[in-house]
């Protein structure tokens, strides 16, 4: 009969506590090769065992540089050499333009090859063998106690000491555990017919249920809500209505969503004394407001505002904008016209925003002052 290999020396503990203080022990007396085995995490328990940064970082960037790498030589050669497309006087190879594939590439590549590494790398696929596997210390650690398992192959090593060792520490159960006697035939476990059939059925059965879920289910009722949704185009007919017509009025005093009516509708008076201008006459307002002022009032008022239509008669001569009446009227009361419109001049809210119609104003307010300097305004 073969000897059976000695993989480790386990113990088992109460509590979290006693496996922190067996832990920090075990480091005190220098042992590199253990393990801590527990039924669920325990906060800070990696620091007292002083682990290591993972090396799988270090992987996934050399994974992501070269899929990265891959990504921009393929589209340089493709481009360069096969189809060389020059637009707009662009290089063959205009970097930006690449750096959104050249960024999926990249984590595509730094995702998928770090969890190959460590399934087959780390964990050392298809090996699926343990020595701790299937024993009562792992029972145990999976159930309420808490482990630690001593290596054979720690240097400071001794069977005897390792066990009076635990021991004092008070741990439980102190055992050993050993290799497998046949362990090559057992880590080929996952390639048995067994499970290459299980692995079949599983797939088999998934692809049947996706696609009787997405090609069937999805289009009986009611799962077919969707699609069979009543629903009428706006210019279309229907007989649900009187008139036939799809597209229906908006109810009296509806109000589209994010749009303010105007409070003052019909009322100059209230607007004149409600409605204060709230942008102050900076550089950056009156040039808006100039901008704005050339664009819809000038036609008719001209540049000045004198009311020299520059329609060519085409439309009657309004007022001028600087007589005494108008340079008296509060800014409500000029915002109410420009809102709602006066005689034959029409409303310009669609025109003009709500600032915009305030920075006419002070544009207009400067003209006016412009136009009937003080002696004061002189100095």
């Amino acid at each position: 009969m073969k000897e059976k290999t000695l993989f480790s020396i386990t113990g088992l503990f109460d509590s979290s506590d006693e496996i922190g203080h067996a832990v920090e022990a075990v480091v005190k007396a220098g042992y590199k090769k253990y393990d801590v085995n527990t039924p669920f995490p325990v906060h800070g328990l990696d620091t007292k065992m002083k682990l290591p940064p993972s090396k799988l970082g270090y992987f996934a960037l050399v994974l992501g540089l070269m899929g990265a790498s891959a990504a921009l030589f393929f589209m340089w050669w493709s481009i360069s050499k096969d189809y060389p497309i020059i637009i707009g006087g662009k290089p063959y190879f205009a970097l930006p333009a690449f750096i959104p594939i050249t960024f999926e590439v990249t984590v595509l590549t730094a995702s998928v090859g770090t969890v190959l590494t460590m399934l087959f790398l780390f964990f050392r696929l298809p090996n699926i063998n343990h020595p701790l596997q299937d024993t009562n210390y792992m029972r145990n650690v999976s159930n309420d106690k808490f482990g630690i398992s001593i290596e054979a192959e720690d240097p400071l090593f001794e069977a005897g000491k390792v066990k009076d060792f635990l021991k004092s520490l008070n741990a439980q159960d102190v055992g050993e555990i050993y290799f497998e006697e046949d362990e090559t035939a057992d880590s080929t476990r996952i390639f048995s017919p067994k499970f290459i059939a299980f692995l079949i059925v599983t797939a088999v059965i998934i692809s049947g249920v996706t696609y009787f879920t997405l090609n069937k289910l999805l289009f009986m009722d009611p799962f077919n809500f969707m699609e069979e949704q009543q629903r009428f185009a706006p210019e279309g007919q229907t007989t649900f209505f009187k008139d036939t017509r799809m597209m229906r009025t908006p109810p009296a005093g509806a109000v589209a969503r994010g749009a303010m009516p105007y409070m003052f509708a019909n009322e100059p008076d209230s607007a004149a004394k409600e409605l204060i201008n709230p942008l102050q006459p900076d550089e950056k307002t009156l040039a808006l407001g100039r901008e704005k002022f050339n664009t819809y009032c000038s036609p008719c008022h001209d540049y000045l505002a004198k009311g020299n239509s520059r329609l060519m008669g085409q439309f009657p001569n309004p007022p001028s904008l600087h007589s005494e009446k108008v340079r008296n009227w509060p800014d409500g009361r000029i915002f109410h016209v420009i809102t709602e419109g006066q005689n034959v001049m029409p409303s310009y809210a669609k025109q003009l925003e709500p600032n915009e119609r305030w920075a006419v104003i002070l544009y207009i307010r400067a003209l006016q002052r412009a136009m009937n300097a003080k002696e004061g305004d002189l100095k």
